[in-house]
């Protein structure tokens, strides 16, 4: 994610090396202090995927609930498909779904839940073709099974309503809602970190559960409906422009994009057989100067990173968008980033994401630091190449910073709960990476900053399995570096 201040003042302020926007913790927010492990965590007992169409396997996740979020989800269910077909009337703000969830039970039980707010009202559901109960109460649809462990259902559920975003988890004062949300003149865009997908579909709303994603989007022409992946068509069906989309590749529920609004479509070439498209509002020539550099810094990052991991590459930049965010394979971003914000290294940070973020992505939010964190360490390599300096000067100008961070915030590794996305998860992290490669060596740092996204490619990890892999890449026990840097109250000194 991108640190923004279009809307209330104090935008990209950690991406961009200002100091902290302010923030006190939440007075029902205690500290959480966990340590990391030499050795990865207890692995689960191995999914059960017998039953699992083929194309569908690489959906299999083990979901679990959230140490830090962790009203949202359920683990005993793995969504593995989400085929949504939405249609959006802006002159009634009126949003209809059809949703066909096809989900893994993990466990027996006599229902599933959903998380899915109460805006949106659900009209009918049927469990493999036969009618299901279900209630809702708040934002939390209860399906009727019974569900057996092992065994592969499809939920098809019908709903309408005005959809209304949710108040942020963050007291990040850019972030003061998620979720879907409805502009003045009827546009709408969605942003779903930490959580927020409940308020426009019925998901597993935790980032643990990766699913495969289709989109049918409807929306009155010229308007268009943009979404994740590949666009596979488009045209005008009575009056309305209908969209199709597909997501090549499972993807968690926060890292879900969603847009209604006249947008125009550019095609931008490709990068090594990677299309690259950008959809912007129409008649908007200045945002589209601005990203223009898209392929020159996805070919940046490739040498970095190696080959981009997805099959297509999108900016959607809504008129309303808060900020910048990391959605899988179509970046959004603000139309409305000041004029003096360095678009270019934006556009870094959230390409680096699509590998740390997008491709392997953390279990539990408590890792956040896993994608923030090497997202800005590899922006501001970018920047020291740029500008002709030295890394290490850079990553030395964020101390003074980084200090302030955490003394307000906690250590990367045990944010406080409404401290989401603050600095403490970006430059810490970053500092450590460099501390890191000092230790050992640019040649043997660079090898495994590229493979590691690879070993859990589509997939989730921890903490415990990221010190785990390095301490056994390098050969050194690493434990101890790692927990300094992200549970200490102070940051240790940089080597």
């Amino acid at each position: 994610m991108t640190r923004g201040w279009t809307v209330v003042g104090c935008a990209a302020a950690v991406l961009l090396g200002v100091t902290a926007c302010s923030g006190a913790p939440h007075p029902d927010a205690s500290p959480r202090r966990t340590t990391v492990s030499s050795a990865a965590a207890e692995p689960a007992p191995p999914a059960a995927t017998d039953a699992v169409p083929a194309k569908l396997r690489a959906a299999v996740s083990r979901p679990e609930h959230d140490s830090v979020y962790f009203e949202r989800g359920d683990p005993r269910i793995d969504a593995l498909h989400y085929d949504l077909t939405l249609d959006w009337a802006p002159a009634t703000r009126t949003l209809a779904g059809h949703e066909v969830l096809t989900l893994r039970a993990t466990a027996n039980a006599a229902h599933v839940q959903l998380d899915l707010t109460d805006a949106l009202v659900v009209s009918r559901a049927r469990v493999d073709g036969r009618p299901a109960g279900f209630e809702q109460a708040g934002d939390l649809l209860t399906v009727e099974g019974p569900f057996g462990a092992g065994t592969v259902y499809r939920i098809v559920l019908e709903y309408a309503g005005t959809p209304r975003p949710a108040a942020t988890v963050s007291d990040r004062r850019d972030l003061d809602q998620v979720g879907f949300s409805i502009s003045g003149d009827d546009q709408v865009t969605t942003l779903q970190e930490p959580v927020g997908a409940f308020t426009w579909y019925a998901a597993n709303d935790q980032p643990s559960d990766k699913a495969f994603y289709d989109f049918t989007l409807r929306v009155p022409a010229p308007w268009v409906g943009v979404a994740n992946g590949q666009l596979l068509s488009r045209g005008v069906n009575a009056g309305d422009t209908v969209t199709r989309w597909h997501l090549d590749q499972p993807g968690s529920s926060y890292l879900v994009a969603l847009a209604f609004g006249p947008l125009t479509m550019t095609r931008a070439g490709d990068v090594d057989g990677v299309p690259i498209t950008y959809w912007t509002p129409t008649g908007d020539a200045a945002t589209l100067r601005r990203i223009a550099a898209t392929p020159r810094l996805l070919a940046w990052v490739e040498r970095r990173l190696g080959p981009y991991p997805f099959a297509s590459l999108g900016i959607l930049v809504p008129e309303y968008f808060p900020t910048g965010m990391e959605t899988q394979t179509m970046i959004s971003l603000s139309a409305r980033f000041p004029a003096g914000l360095d678009m270019d290294a934006v556009l870094v940070h959230e390409i680096v994401h699509q590998w740390y973020g997008d491709e392997v992505t953390p279990s539990d939010w408590r890792d956040m630091w896993m994608n923030e964190g090497m997202a800005m360490y590899i922006q501001k390599v970018w920047e020291a190449e740029r500008d002709g300096r030295t890394i290490e000067r850079v990553i030395q100008e964020l101390a003074p910073r980084e200090a302030g961070f955490r003394r307000q915030f906690g250590p990367p590794g045990a944010y406080e709960r409404r401290s989401f996305a603050q600095g403490n998860v970006y430059y810490g992290p970053a500092m450590m990476w460099d501390t890191l490669r000092r230790r050992v060596g640019d040649e043997t740092f660079w090898r495994l900053v590229r493979t590691w996204p690879t070993v859990h490619r589509y997939g989730n990890a921890s903490r415990e399995d990221l010190v785990a892999w390095f301490n056994e890449q390098t050969g050194q026990d690493l434990t101890s570096f790692f927990q300094a840097w992200l549970m200490n109250e102070k940051d240790p000194p940089l080597e």
